[in-house]
């Protein structure tokens, strides 16, 4: 079992940065999959970033060119530098790692970002 801790959201403009961590601890950190998801309010959960690997990383087309996620295997953490923040990018950020043999999920608890002016 894996336990998640996420951290770096808050409040900022159009247009600004922010970048999220999140830290693994429980288990053997290269057995996972790591991803970034986020939530808005009425919306269904969505897949922000994929990390599989160092190598392998996969983005939602929404944030393509402006987010840059990393995983650092020796830290067991995963973060994720958000540039040229939209509106649109409201919403609970959550960290999970999925185990790469029996496919089970694990969640961090979330962390706020709202962007508006």
């Amino acid at each position: 079992q894996v336990q998640l801790v996420e951290s770096g959201g808050g409040l900022v403009q159009p247009g600004g940065s922010l970048r999220l961590s999140c830290v693994a601890s429980g288990s053997i950190f290269s057995l996972y999959t790591m991803g970034w998801y986020r939530q808005a309010p009425g919306k269904q959960r969505e897949l922000v970033a994929r990390i599989p690997s160092l190598e392998s990383i996969n983005y939602a087309d929404s944030v393509k060119g402006r987010f840059t996620a990393s995983r650092d295997n020796g830290k067991n953490t995963v973060d994720l530098q958000m540039n040229n923040l939209k509106p649109e990018d409201t919403a609970v950020y959550y960290c999970n790692a999925r185990n790469r043999y029996n496919s089970i999920n694990y969640w961090g608890r979330g962390t706020q970002v709202t962007v508006s002016s």
